[in-house]
């Protein structure tokens, strides 16, 4: 989801490590993208193939990570519940977001000359 690139395409997948157990990758980052997209961390959690409890156990992780929570959520009931990003869950993202660019266009030289070397490309 947001590496926008073919399958076959070699890319970096970056993951910025905090400490032991705290990080932020691409996967969590997808799924701040969905809870954002869908309103909701169980669509979400199917929309990347996994189950509501990983989902949410991710979700808990990421809140508890950071000095304020990144997703605020609401009980279903007659209403329904949601889910939603916080203005400090969107402030992460962006910036994990922009430090996936920032890295994929300072590597791109280096990727594509790894592409050119890897078996069966030349």
């Amino acid at each position: 989801m947001s590496d926008g690139r073919a399958d076959d395409q070699p890319c970096l997948r970056l993951r910025v490590v905090f400490g032991p157990g705290a990080m932020l990758g691409p996967g969590k980052a997808d799924l701040l993208a969905l809870i954002e997209e869908t309103g909701s961390i169980s669509a979400a959690g199917r929309r990347m193939r996994m189950s509501y409890k990983r989902a949410w156990t991710l979700v808990e992780t990421l809140n508890t990570l950071f000095a304020a929570p990144l997703v605020a959520s609401s009980r279903g009931g007659e209403g329904g519940g949601g889910a939603r990003l916080t203005e400090v869950g969107r402030e992460v993202l962006a910036r994990y977001r922009a430090l996936e660019r920032r890295a994929a266009d300072a590597g791109a030289d280096d990727i594509a000359a790894l592409e050119a070397l890897r078996r069966g490309n030349g």
